[in-house]
């Protein structure tokens, strides 16, 4: 079908610039552009949210930590 449009001059003459580029007619490349816009759009994808496991246990011994021996025989403890 046949249509006339009456567009911006330097929009058209992009137009055909990158259809030129891309190997196909300026038609092609409209219908194509035109199809484009015409669908529908994504849903949006649902917002991220972290979940952090909750790991039930007892309480750490107190431990001064500026006690670097201390905090060597902690992490060496076998337990």
């Amino acid at each position: 079908m046949k249509t006339t449009l009456d567009m911006d001059e330097n929009l058209l003459r992009r137009a055909k610039e990158l259809a030129a580029a891309a190997g196909i007619s300026l038609r092609d490349f409209v219908e194509d552009a035109l199809r484009a816009r015409m669908l529908p759009s994504p849903a949006a994808p649902k917002p991220f949210k972290l979940k952090l496991p909750v790991v039930v246990g007892r309480r750490p011994p107190t431990l001064d930590i500026a006690d670097r021996d201390a905090l060597y025989d902690l992490m060496e403890r076998d337990e």
